[in-house]
């Protein structure tokens, strides 16, 4: 996982992440399953240009799910909250 657009899948846009975006300056982002924290900072900041103070992550376990009589899961996500440094943000549509 050389490239930073692997790492990074796109943000995660909720009433909750919208509040802190405004008033903390932490966006909240999906990434990939197999990503770890330092990957997760220096794609941040490839991408966006930005300085990241700090980096939480959140690994969502897979739901069990029924149709009919055939039983799955859902997909394992690994969500990352980062904390820009002041100064710093991320214009998102």
């Amino acid at each position: 996982m050389t490239n930073a657009r692997d790492i990074i899948k796109g943000t995660i846009i909720t009433e909750k992440s919208a509040d802190l975006a405004q008033n903390a300056n932490t966006y909240t982002f999906s990434v990939d399953v197999n990503a770890n924290k330092v990957q997760i900072k220096q794609a941040i900041e490839e991408i966006f240009k930005v300085k990241v103070a700090s980096v939480n992550t959140v690994t969502v376990r897979p739901k069990d799910k029924r149709v009919g009589r055939y039983a799955g899961k859902t997909n394992k996500v690994k969500k990352a909250i980062v904390k820009l440094k002041a100064g710093s943000s991320i214009e998102l549509n």
